[in-house]
């Protein structure tokens, strides 16, 4: 139990809580704000810039939406970059649906829609042709929300995320999203060495876990053995079997197609001694073969008298059915 001077300065916090800008906005969302949400929102409202780095579908994103929702509450301009017009497309809709579609203006390379909206999704090359321009369109700025910030480290387009993250004015609060940046702390550290104080929110949580798998025509097996209990739907089982085929689940060396029915011998183990009669192309809805097997495939059919069909025949025959 705790001391009624804790509990005291407990209520106190939660009275100072209530008051602040990130009580009514986590108030109108359904859903209740996770730990590294509330303190990366509350640095935000600190006046302190932000990197968060947390894994897709942490949240990250309702980071930079209270971004918007303090300019919006101040009376003045959030921008929002994303590196591809898709993204910003699906943000434009997402804002705009939130919002309203007065409040919330798109530029792209093919799009200009309300550009003098108090929010603006945009790709980043455009935010950093604004600064280079002087564009008016930047008076009021108070907040830039860059979305996938690790295209920084992009051999191409990197640049352009560092040219706007240097030009930005002082005042402008920056907000860095990432699910991907493997250096967090060190990239803060530069974010604050050039933008000044920036607060470094990391999460390792993964509340959206991934599921690796494989399809063939045999079904949907787990890519990596041992690491996958995730049951899958009855549509999508099309084979009982619930890992990759191994070498002992093969019934032995692959049957040469021909118009005449093929004969297998099976493998040592519990079913050595029998054989298997095989129609021509039945292989094909069999375990993948090994690659020697199919390098000696390719090997004995390499003696072609033609050399383009052989080839063509390799192809078809041989390389295929691995990857059914």
């Amino acid at each position: 139990m705790s001391s009624p001077a804790e509990r005291y300065a407990a209520a106190r916090l939660r009275a100072t809580a209530a008051r602040t800008s990130l009580a009514g906005f986590a108030a109108d969302l359904p859903f209740e704000l996770d730990p590294f949400q509330v303190q990366a929102c509350t640095a935000l409202e600190g006046g302190r810039g932000v990197l968060v780095a947390a894994p897709t579908g942490a949240g990250k994103t309702v980071v930079g939406e209270f971004a918007i929702h303090l300019a919006l509450s101040k009376g003045q301009k959030a921008f929002y970059t994303t590196p591809i017009k898709a993204l910003s497309n699906q943000k434009y809709a997402d804002l705009a649906r939130r919002h309203g579609a007065e409040q919330v203006g798109l530029l792209t390379g093919d799009t200009t829609l309300n550009g003098e909206a108090p929010v603006v999704v945009m790709t980043t090359e455009v935010l950093r042709n604004m600064l280079y321009a002087g564009s008016s369109t930047l008076k009021g700025l108070a907040y830039v929300v860059m979305d996938e910030v690790h295209y920084l480290a992009d051999r191409f387009r990197g640049p352009v995320w560092e040219e706007v993250i240097i030009h930005l004015p002082s005042e402008v609060a920056l907000v860095s999203l990432s699910a991907t940046v493997s250096n967090a702390e060190e990239f803060g550290d530069w974010l604050t060495m050039v933008r000044g104080d920036t607060a470094v929110v990391v999460s390792e949580t993964r509340p959206v876990p991934l599921w690796q798998h494989v399809m063939t025509r045999a079904g949907i097996f787990d890519l990596y053995a041992g690491q996958s209990t995730r049951p899958r739907p009855a549509s999508t089982r099309r084979s009982t079997r619930t890992s990759w085929p191994t070498s002992a689940d093969r019934t032995g060396p692959p049957v040469r197609r021909g118009p005449a029915r093929a004969t297998a011998a099976t493998g040592a183990g519990a079913g050595a001694g029998r054989t298997a009669s095989r129609r021509p192309g039945d292989h094909r809805r069999g375990s993948p073969w090994s690659r020697c097997s199919i390098v000696r495939r390719c090997c004995r059919r390499s003696s072609s008298s033609s050399p383009v069909p052989a080839a063509r025949r390799r192809c078809s025959s041989a390389w295929a059915p691995a990857f059914d």
